[in-house]
């Protein structure tokens, strides 16, 4: 088993949600969210838990899936965390074994890497259908994006894809890594870079340990995601994780998904539906657009409803993949309409305008009318 992280803070409301879960007979849950949101951290910790260890005691098995491409690798590689030789078909081999042994958890991490592509999806899914026919056998995956594996009765209530952590939580990551001797109010700038994303936190925080906040802050106005771009896998390179989630079958397959959320890393304020469908973009499915980001985690919803980014996506794409004026100039004009709106209801007196078209919007239109200077 992967050892329990060592720092990890602001998820004691998910691993309560969690263990609830575990207290039925064979739970079977999924744990989603963005690349870099500290899924896989979630699901050490649980599987080190006590209530967990006390339930399935040595039939735990952690089984990483990012190095897999079709499902008898998947086999195989669960079946060598079983002490089984290599072979053709392990299937059944694995099956039986389950079958055959006490109650036993099994934990499949990073399965999007071998569920994404379309060819080796269904295989993907009767596997885990044929598995979770196991009666004593408990099955946790976690998976970037916000979608299931279908062919699963996953055990309800669902678990809601991670979001960010919580100041107080981002704030206690930093200062486990970079200690506490640095100002309050310079930490939150910091922290601001991140929208509280734990991988993004924990790879600032050590470059601030190192050169302290100001000088951080200094190069990310500079080099913005790159700082933390150095690393050779996704838990260390910001930017390869965000590529990662960028090249899934599932933005392949609609590829103005990606001009969407190009236009969207212009834009703090997110955009509301009414938006989308009023700015006419040369988009043939908005709203089918705005479906596929929210399912490969890439953009979510905020309580106002709200299609958003993160700060490092957004700055990721800012950078390496801006919009181009053609997505840029009906929004331009959309936002341009919305204030002379305004301003023909001010002079003439009516007050019938709904200003928070353009209160919610705010930065939005700073940033897109100081593009086109």
């Amino acid at each position: 088993l992967p050892a329990e992280p060592k720092i990890f803070h602001g998820r004691d409301s998910e691993l309560a949600d969690i263990l609830k879960l575990f207290r039925q007979d064979t739970p079977r849950i999924a744990i989603l969210g963005t690349g870099g949101m500290g899924k896989t951290s979630l699901a050490r910790t649980v599987v080190h838990h006590e209530e967990v260890m006390t339930k399935y005691h040595g039939h735990r098995f952690f089984v990483t899936c990012e190095t897999v491409s079709s499902k008898p690798e998947l086999a195989g590689l669960i079946g060598a965390h079983l002490g089984m030789k290599p072979g053709n078909n392990l299937t059944r081999a694995i099956l039986q074994w389950f079958s055959s042994h006490p109650p036993s958890l099994l934990i499949l991490d990073n399965l999007e890497t071998v569920w994404e592509p379309v060819e080796s999806r269904e295989e993907i899914e009767e596997f885990l259908s044929l598995l979770t026919d196991i009666k004593t056998l408990a099955l946790m995956i976690t998976m970037r994006g916000a979608e299931r594996p279908s062919k699963v009765q996953w055990t309800r209530p669902f678990l809601l894809p991670l979001s960010p952590l919580a100041q107080d939580a981002a704030r206690r990551i930093f200062f486990d890594i970079a200690d506490d001797k640095h100002p309050p109010e310079v930490v939150d700038q910091v922290l601001s870079l991140t929208d509280n994303m734990p991988l993004s936190i924990s790879l600032l925080a050590h470059l601030v340990d190192m050169e302290g906040c100001k000088e951080i802050i200094s190069r990310w106005e500079i080099e913005k995601t790159s700082l933390i771009s150095d690393g050779y896998d996704k838990r260390s390179n910001l930017e390869l994780s965000i590529s990662l989630s960028l090249a899934s079958p599932r933005i392949a397959s609609t590829p103005q998904a990606q001009d969407l959320l190009a236009l969207l890393s212009m834009l703090p304020d997110g955009l509301s539906d009414v938006d989308l469908k009023q700015s006419k973009f040369p988009i043939t499915d908005i709203l089918g657009c705005k479906a596929t980001l929210l399912r490969t985690a890439l953009a979510y919803t905020d309580g106002h409803k709200r299609l958003k980014v993160l700060v490092p996506i957004r700055e990721y794409m800012g950078k390496l993949f801006p919009p181009t004026d053609q997505m840029i100039q009906p929004l331009l004009k959309h936002f341009q309409k919305l204030l002379n709106s305004y301003t023909v209801a001010f002079g003439e007196g009516s007050g019938v305008f709904p200003i928070d078209r353009i209160t919610s919007n705010y930065t939005n239109i700073q940033n897109i009318l100081q593009s086109g200077l």
